[in-house]
């Protein structure tokens, strides 16, 4: 759990992270700003009518790629995302993020939330070597 929290504490810190997922042989990128451990699991979210999940939904292997204000430093972060129905979880989510409260309710049929398995993260500097952890 602690190197999960690690992942979280520095999606948070950069603020804006961007995930990169495949349609087709083509390459997607877009940015991303909220993500959550509950229940023990890393989850992002997104809307179930955009493309990003259309495209996680077929398939989930993605990469996060989120950089410090200083830009010195940065992490990919790479695995599978599974999305989860749960209500209970999507609440959460919500309640932790009122801003997006506006714009998705966890019963509205459009409010996905994913999360992490399988997971790398890869931290880089100008300064020291690549350090991985795995969850």
């Amino acid at each position: 759990m602690y190197k999960m929290n690690e992942v979280q504490a520095y999606l948070k810190e950069c603020g804006a992270f961007f995930i990169a997922t495949n349609e087709g042989d083509q390459p997607r990128v877009r940015p991303f700003g909220v993500s959550e451990i509950i229940n023990g699991r890393l989850y992002i979210m997104t809307g179930k009518v955009k493309d990003v999940f259309k495209q996680l939904d077929k398939n989930g292997k993605f990469e996060i790629c989120a950089m410090k204000p200083s830009g010195a430093e940065w992490m990919r972060l790479e695995g599978t995302l599974v999305n989860d129905d749960t209500l209970a979880v999507k609440e959460e989510f919500l309640n932790r993020n009122e801003s997006l409260k506006s714009m998705y309710k966890a019963d509205d049929g459009n409010m996905a939330v994913l999360y992490v398995t399988n997971a790398t993260a890869s931290f880089f500097s100008f300064t020291e070597p690549v350090r991985k952890v795995c969850f």
